[in-house]
């Protein structure tokens, strides 16, 4: 009797207990401080943040040496100033901004909502965002993931191993983009100002940073003569027929840079992500330097804007004088460093290694370069020399505000400086004389000044008897070799449209 009765009631508080346990489950189990949704305005500054963090280490160690910026004082094998590198230099870049896009990926979603109220300014930033990240890695690895890229999660497509698309798609698909974002944030909807640490809620200057975008894109591929037409013609509508509807850059304080404030989240990767020996570790090289010396250049000399011993670059002296290293130089060869960058634990008035300016990510002198080359060509009907002074202007005052040298007089001085628009010069000539300034304009913007003189042959860059690759410079990076194994059917099929996986294979807008 007892013993039939205790069975029932022990089974009777198990159900009271379990039911008691499984009340209220989902609340008391939720983390508090983890919270499961989160607002487009927590996405964007932590994403341009990382994303700038990859950027900026491969502008340090690979942009640089094969630019011939610095030059790596290690004298051993696979040695990006001799063009020549190993495939695990491939992965760095390609997870870190897949990753990121991600993240704007999501901040467009949760901006754009159910569609009845959607955020369209954070939908119109994602788009740039997006934009910026695809274009840099189409240009460095050439046909990649766009379409199905970022799409795992089922609400995505639970896409696993995405179809890598071709260059032009992606181009095509980017421009796409780019004028989406520009209607969205015509608008003007209000942005968090303390989300956004690039234009802190100024929404028309995201709106300019996105077509001066659309140019420096609409440029890179123009020499493509299925697109010439279509892409010449949308530069002059943007540019001149319709340019109340494509607001640009029109100064130096609408250009696209995070500035590092060296406190908190904004405090520059080179000073968490490099240490101190490494970052003053390289030679600065001779076509960097020498170029700067002869144009008594104010960015590279105190003494050239009023202030004795200075280098607005952070540029140390060697032996009394600004003196650079031969890039290129071969295995072996009794090399002695000149000139670096000065480091954060030397006693410099400036240094590079926490410049806020390094946050770069496309400048004003930068758009009027582009529209120099647009006008050179014909492209548009704006006279290029007034372009060209307005950059080489630019460029300087970006970095010195301060400076108040007539850009005619600087120009002229000296007379053999080279950097004098000639109106009667052959348009190679223009061209090398428009690049060479963007080449400075370029300095700290990702990987631009590789992909331009991909795009162009210009500047024309000495060659040490030391490089690598028959001495032409490396086209892409190669893909990562882990995608070979996690992604094998589009991988190959990748390399077939495309070309090899090698250094040497020409992206889509370098061929012919």
């Amino acid at each position: 009797m007892k013993t039939n009765f205790f069975i029932p009631a022990m089974i009777f508080s198990i159900i009271l207990l379990m039911l008691s346990c499984t009340k209220d489950f989902e609340k008391i189990n939720t983390d508090p401080n983890n919270v499961l949704s989160v607002a487009p305005q927590q996405l964007l500054a932590p994403a341009l943040r990382a994303s700038l963090n990859y950027n900026m280490i491969r502008n340090r160690n690979f942009n640089n040496e094969l630019m011939q910026v610095t030059v790596d004082m290690s004298d051993g094998d696979s040695r990006v100033f001799r063009y020549d590198y190993r495939s695990t230099w491939s992965d760095y870049l390609w997870n870190g901004i897949y990753i990121e896009l991600t993240n704007f990926k999501d901040m467009y979603h949760i901006a754009k909502g159910d569609s009845t109220q959607p955020q369209t300014s954070y939908m119109g930033i994602s788009l740039i965002l997006q934009s910026w990240l695809y274009s840099i890695l189409t240009d460095t690895y050439g046909d990649v993931p766009f379409l199905q890229a970022n799409s795992a999660r089922k609400e995505y497509g639970d896409v696993k191993e995405p179809a890598f698309d071709s260059q032009k798609d992606i181009y095509l698909g980017l421009f796409h983009n780019l004028e989406q974002a520009n209607q969205l944030l015509k608008a003007g909807q209000p942005v968090d100002t303390k989300s956004d640490p690039i234009y802190h809620g100024d929404v028309a200057k995201w709106r300019r940073f996105g077509n001066s975008l659309y140019l420096r894109l609409l440029l890179r591929v123009s020499a493509k003569a299925e697109l010439a037409s279509a892409i010449t013609g949308k530069i002059k509508e943007i540019v001149e027929t319709s340019s109340s509807e494509y607001p640009v850059f029109t100064n130096n304080n609408e250009s696209a840079i995070l500035k590092w404030t060296g406190t908190g989240a904004y405090i520059s990767p080179y000073v968490n992500g490099v240490r101190a020996q490494d970052f003053r570790s390289p030679g600065i090289a001779e076509f960097f330097i020498d170029n700067l010396k002869y144009w008594n250049d104010p960015r590279l000399d105190g003494d050239n804007y009023g202030i004795d011993g200075i280098s607005r670059w952070g540029i140390a002296k060697s032996g009394g004088e600004y003196a650079g290293t031969e890039s290129g130089y071969p295995v072996g060869a009794d090399i002695t460093r000149g000139s670096y960058f000065y480091a954060t634990d030397q006693a410099a008035a400036i240094t590079m290694q926490s410049e806020p300016l390094s946050g770069m990510m496309m400048n004003y002198a930068e758009l009027q370069f582009i529209l120099a080359e647009a006008a050179v060509k014909g492209w548009i009907s704006g006279q290029a020399e007034s372009y060209y002074k307005e950059g080489v202007k630019n460029s300087i005052t970006l970095w010195l505000p301060e400076w108040n040298v007539d850009i005619d007089t600087y120009l002229a001085t000296p007379a053999s400086s080279g950097k004098q628009w000639t109106e009667t010069a052959s348009v190679n000539d223009k061209m090398e004389k428009i690049h060479v300034q963007k080449y400075y304009a370029l300095f700290f913007a990702d990987l631009q000044q590789w992909f331009e003189h991909r795009r162009t042959g210009h500047p024309v860059l000495p060659k040490g008897s030391g490089l690598e690759n028959n001495g032409v410079m490396p086209a892409r990076m190669v893909y990562p070799v882990y995608v070979q194994s996690t992604n094998p059917t589009n991988y190959k099929r990748a390399v077939q449209q495309q070309g090899p996986d090698q250094i040497y294979t020409q992206v889509w807008w370098q061929k012919p």
